[in-house]
């Protein structure tokens, strides 16, 4: 009985970073893509680098409400 908890257990833990590691990368191709598209003229890394912290910001927020709504898509 306890083998199969832990079994389960373990397998819900791989589900759960399977589905985080996959909302980390769409999240930054859509950030990508944002950087690529809508903002032409301001490079997000070059930004970055130089100790904008607004892009920083910005950047991760981006990322959080891909990753919120893949998660949610993956619940469903």
């Amino acid at each position: 009985m306890e083998l199969d908890f832990l079994f389960v257990s373990l397998v819900n833990l791989c589900i759960n970073l399977v589905y985080s590691l996959v909302a980390l990368l769409v999240s930054m191709f859509a950030l990508i893509i944002v950087d690529k598209k809508l903002l032409r003229g301001i490079s997000i890394e070059e930004e970055m680098k130089k100790g904008n912290l607004a892009v920083a910001i910005f950047a991760s927020t981006i990322m959080l409400f891909v990753a919120i709504i893949i998660t949610f898509g993956f619940k469903s």
